[in-house]
């Protein structure tokens, strides 16, 4: 089979079943990645070759999360514009494009999906996840059936474009917070709980627990539950001792009186409390600034001796000012719940979509 140019806008209509388990190696820049042989299914692929790798987790399963994304493209008929207009035998080959400035990520499970796809799928990379990409970039392409390319086009630009846009503000938050560390939250979108915390790490941001079963955090409604601060450090105790468990352990706090009676208990008594959470200490001022004064003050009566974290009016203008007040972390929602897409595509014609990105300021 020849490849084929062919001169129109990839469209948006998908379809494919996976059968087979997900597996990918992170290419070197420059380097030609073949999904597989052709004709050889599912390579033996080590998490260990991709940029960044991905966080763990005991139960998620990142293959059903793929299958899922081109299943509800595909629905039960699969992508029927594709099979009224794109030969079966058609060979093509397209082109990543950024429209905007930004941090790439998704490229290790970009590979994933072409080879659930198609594992005769041709894939170069010129970035790695975590590289800078600039508008009007190309900075990848993808080879092999045209077919299977155009299933695999949107579903691998829904998860770049999120991955991206999580990446691109964790980068900038992450320089403005320094000497801090800046950590994402639980507040991901359903579902795509490690890709969000991926992106994460891909941007150079660090990671909080990734759900209730891997740290024990004591927030609000459990101190209320449990009667006060104290005693609801005395049930976590209790429990960790009883289940003989070690984990990370952090309480949040809300005004410096429960600071002190956190300091207090620890003063008194062998705890497991690993981080003290300094949660809206963040003052807003009407002209748009932030005051942190209490925040200051709740980390230098901290001293050190608990791992403290910020919480709460964290936004890019405002997390430089936190991050000098010598607290260890400062966590944003805003990472992964109020992510703006990074705008990206996968073009088969590039000089027109070049040209057209140019007439529309986005290349």
């Amino acid at each position: 089979m020849s490849i084929l140019k062919i001169t129109t806008a990839l469209s948006l209509s998908r379809s494919f079943s996976l059968s087979s388990s997900p597996s990918h190696s992170f290419p070197l820049q420059r380097r030609i990645v073949s999904m597989s042989a052709i004709g050889t299914r599912n390579p033996v692929i080590s998490l260990e070759s991709m940029a960044i790798s991905p966080p763990s987790h005991p139960t998620y399963d990142l293959k059903a999360v793929i299958s899922l994304a081109l299943s509800e493209d595909a629905g039960d008929r699969g992508d029927v514009t594709c099979m009224a207009t794109v030969p079966d035998d058609m060979e093509v080959e397209a082109h990543f494009l950024a429209k905007e400035d930004g941090v790439i990520a998704g490229i290790s499970l970009a590979d994933m999906i072409f080879n659930e796809v198609d594992p005769s799928l041709k894939v170069e990379w010129y970035q790695r996840d975590g590289n800078y990409i600039h508008k009007g970039m190309q900075f990848g392409k993808v080879q092999g059936s045209a077919h299977k390319i155009v299933i695999a086009e949107r579903v691998v630009l829904n998860f770049m474009q999120r991955m991206s846009g999580i990446a691109t503000l964790t980068k900038a938050m992450a320089e403005a917070a320094h000497p801090a560390c800046i950590l994402e939250t639980r507040k991901t979108a359903p579902g795509l709980r490690l890709v969000d915390k991926w992106a994460v790490l891909i941007g150079g941001g660090q990671n909080h627990r990734m759900g209730l079963f891997d740290m024990v955090m004591i927030k609000d409604n459990h101190i209320s539950i449990a009667g006060g601060v104290t005693n609801s450090i005395k049930a976590v105790d209790l429990f960790l001792n009883q289940k003989n468990l070690k984990m990370e352990v952090e309480i949040e706090t809300r005004t410096l009186e429960e600071v002190k009676e956190v300091l207090h208990y620890a003063s008194q008594n062998e705890t497991s409390v690993t981080r003290i959470m300094l949660d809206n200490m963040v003052v807003p001022l009407p002209n748009g600034d932030v005051d942190v004064s209490m925040l200051r003050q709740a980390v230098g009566m901290i001293n050190g001796r608990f791992e403290t974290e910020a919480s709460g009016n964290v936004t890019l203008d405002t997390v430089k000012k936190i991050g000098q007040t010598g607290v260890t972390y400062i966590s944003s929602g805003a990472l992964t719940h109020s992510v703006k897409a990074l705008d990206i595509s996968l073009k088969i014609d590039t000089e027109l979509a070049l040209q057209v990105g140019r007439r529309t300021n986005r290349a």
